[in-house]
């Protein structure tokens, strides 16, 4: 049953009230004429996102081939740390208190991040008139009864044009199976192999699904266990075929594959076919600057690209990326008879622990704040026989999230606590 502003309590009104209040909404974008070669991709199947949600940036690049574009939190933590949004922020808060003045600092915090990103989310769609793939704060990402709330009130602002990403954790799949119930368009996003998707598919059925294939790259090249060279790419061709598979023999399953995370034009050449880019403004600038003709896009989505890996290097943590093995498929098949909505994060842990799939690590506090320090791209030796790959470079994009976030939230608690 689709979530409506109806459907909310006094403080949800609120909440979606403020969020969706838009003063000096941007005019719609002047949109050039059809780019040929982007109309080639159109026409093989690829949809094009800008990964931007700067509304400058963005009109620059912008052509009438694309249809979506996506944010994040350390673009909202740039917005809101130049002071612009204090204003809405104050009228925010003290809104908020005058309806639940027991309300926590940290839930008002939530409820405030909420707003600030709706308000960045609806400037673009006022201006593209696109669709806006929209982030959650990461301190819910664990919380199912949070994150579906959350996905909720994003649906009741906009329920045409955005798109909610939701992280890829246990609870995660869960959240996502609820969401897609109540008729939520989702992005599963901080996704790193086939077989983290192909479960995603199958158990919980989001919209969209990703690869952050430039980090798989790096991942390789900066722990010198190859040249780094087509991991990605390799990677997020086997999740377009897992998930196509899936997708075409269950019509319940919608979900899409994004090649998220490119780092060249290259790489949209090579990855044409695919079902959705997104794709950053420095890789769209190079692409541009090619000078392409439509002749030069073929689908390359039956490619299987070789990996180099060192001499003497382990590769079968990477191999693992894009393998989804019998015991895997078995795993998944398990999980989604009993349904994404009747289980638990910690079910899902259970079923990973009695399969030997190693899925899911449970990375403690302690080694969550020491993959954070580390950043986006990990120490793999480090971590070698302690968790696999794909799950530490997913938990390695949280916590680089969280630092952001953290940034974020530290101006709006001064903001509250001035008040």
């Amino acid at each position: 049953m689709p979530y409506t502003v109806n459907d909310l309590d006094e403080r949800e009104k609120l909440l979606a009230e403020l969020a969706g209040d838009l003063k000096d909404a941007p005019a719609r974008v002047t949109v050039p004429e059809s780019d040929p070669v982007l109309a080639k991709y159109r026409s093989i199947g690829t949809q094009l996102w800008l990964d931007t949600g700067n509304l400058e940036e963005a009109t620059k690049l912008w052509k009438p081939e694309m249809t979506a574009l996506t944010t994040n939190n350390t673009l909202a933590n740039q917005v809101v740390q130049t002071g612009i949004m204090d204003d809405e922020i104050k009228e925010a808060v003290a809104r908020l208190k005058s309806t639940d003045p027991n309300m926590s600092v940290d839930d008002m915090i939530l409820d405030v991040v909420f707003v600030v990103n709706c308000q960045i989310a609806l400037r673009l769609v006022s201006a593209f008139d696109a669709l806006v793939s929209v982030e959650l704060h990461p301190a819910v990402c664990k919380d199912i009864e949070k994150t579906l709330r959350y996905a909720q009130r994003y649906y009741a602002v906009n329920p045409d044009r955005f798109i909610v990403k939701i992280p890829l954790t246990p609870e995660g799949y869960c959240a996502v199976a609820h969401a897609r119930e109540e008729g939520i368009p989702i992005n599963y996003t901080l996704g790193f192999s086939a077989r983290q998707n192909y479960l995603a598919a199958l158990l919980s059925k989001p919209n969209y699904c990703n690869i952050f294939l430039g980090r798989l790259n790096a991942v390789v090249s900066d722990n010198k266990l190859g040249d780094g060279k087509n991991v990605g790419e390799r990677v997020t061709l086997a999740s377009q075929q897992a998930v196509k598979m899936l997708r075409e023999s269950d019509s319940t399953i919608p979900t899409h594959q994004i090649a998220a995370s490119m780092r060249s034009a290259d790489q949209m050449i090579s990855l044409a076919g695919v079902d959705v880019f997104t794709i950053p403004p420095k890789a769209v600038t190079e692409f541009y600057a090619k000078g392409l003709t439509p002749d030069a896009i073929t689908s390359r989505i039956d490619e299987t690209y070789a990996v180099e890996f060192s001499e003497g290097a382990d590769h079968s943590s990477v191999e693992q990326l894009w393998t989804v093995d019998d015991n895997f498929q078995k795993f998944a098949a398990e999980l989604a008879s009993k349904g994404g909505t009747k289980l638990t994060g910690d079910d899902l842990r259970a079923a990973d622990r009695d399969y030997g799939t190693k899925l899911f690590s449970g990375f403690t506090m302690e080694e969550q704040n020491e993959i954070r320090t580390k950043g986006k791209i990990p120490e793999t030796a480090r971590w070698a026989g302690r968790a696999s790959l794909d799950d530490l470079m997913t938990e390695s994009a949280l916590q680089s999230f969280i630092v952001d976030q953290n940034a974020f939230d530290d101006r709006i608690r001064k903001i509250i606590a001035e008040a």
